[in-house]
């Protein structure tokens, strides 16, 4: 494999940043996730955008380089790949070992790939099955502490949650992702996915205004649910409600929509239009990438 360290593509095995770099020393850094289909970064402007507000937030803005698009298509063309995870990095950089950050900033730059299958109409999950989600005792860390709106290094919060899932399987069989809430107890998201789940009123999401990183895919399916003329809320729910609830799923950029087969237990299942979010997903994709 190779990355993109820096402007230089190199080696995986060459491809290295300086301990005294912050995003290793703090996680003072800013990511994206996102994937690549048909040789093209899915939703690349919203992606860019939201690195760009974190690194503002960061106090870091000009750090992000205007020629990151052509950085993550040289990653993929030395790797020859065009279905891809892609993550682009921006750290402060390597400063003294002292927790004030200095005014210059001279930035690392990192972009990772490693292959996935296709996505589309005629693609195939990156996902075994339905998730399985668990509760976890850890809260998510209120924005007065930490701003969720922005996507840091700093991953520790969700960290946590995955070992309690670790701590609480029961023959080896470990949950496939926790059910984060805040610290006034309503549900927010999971470690590295947003949740939606079905009443009969219709598609529900915790609002943007509780502890939660409003997620690229979670703003496409709320387009696409909206375009069909579905009844979208955003709001604070209890767990009960999505333990109740007629259908249950997550969304990030690797996995898309991926159902909820059951909540600590309880049983929720995909559904209609679960499935139908599924293919209108599948068809934007085939549409603006194949």
């Amino acid at each position: 494999m190779y990355y993109h360290v820096d402007g230089e593509v190199v080696p995986a095995d060459e491809a290295t940043v300086s301990v005294l770099d912050r995003g290793f020393m703090y996680g003072d850094a800013a990511f994206e996730t996102l994937r690549a289909y048909g040789g093209d970064p899915f939703a690349w402007d919203a992606h860019r955008d939201r690195l760009q507000h974190t690194a503002e937030t960061l106090g870091f803005a000009d750090a992000v380089p205007g020629d990151l698009r052509e950085r993550v298509d040289e990653t993929l063309d030395a790797n020859d790949l065009t279905e891809a995870y892609v993550k682009v990095s921006v750290t402060r950089g390597v400063q003294p070992g002292k927790l004030t950050p200095d005014p210059d900033v001279d930035p690392t730059v990192v972009v990772v790939v490693k292959e996935l299958p296709r996505g589309g109409r005629d693609g195939e999950r990156v996902w075994d099955g339905p998730a399985d989600v668990q509760t976890v005792r850890t809260r998510r860390a209120p924005s007065e502490a930490i701003p969720a709106n922005v996507k840091t290094h700093n991953y520790l919060n969700g960290i946590l949650g995955r070992l309690e899932l670790r701590r609480a399987a029961i023959d080896g069989d470990v949950a496939d992702e926790c059910l984060m809430r805040t610290v006034d107890g309503h549900v927010a998201e999971g470690a590295t996915s947003n949740l939606f789940f079905v009443t009969e009123n219709g598609l529900r999401t915790p609002s943007e205004d509780l502890d939660l990183l409003p997620g690229v895919t979670r703003d496409v399916v709320m387009e696409l649910a909206r375009e069909e003329e579905f009844p979208v809320e955003t709001g604070h729910y209890s767990l009960d409600a999505v333990r109740n609830a007629d259908e249950a799923f997550l969304t990030n950029s690797t996995w898309e929509i991926r159902p909820i087969a059951a909540v600590d237990g309880m049983e929720v299942g995909s559904g209609p239009m679960t499935k139908l979010l599924q293919r209108l997903y599948d068809e934007r994709v085939e549409t603006e990438h194949y």
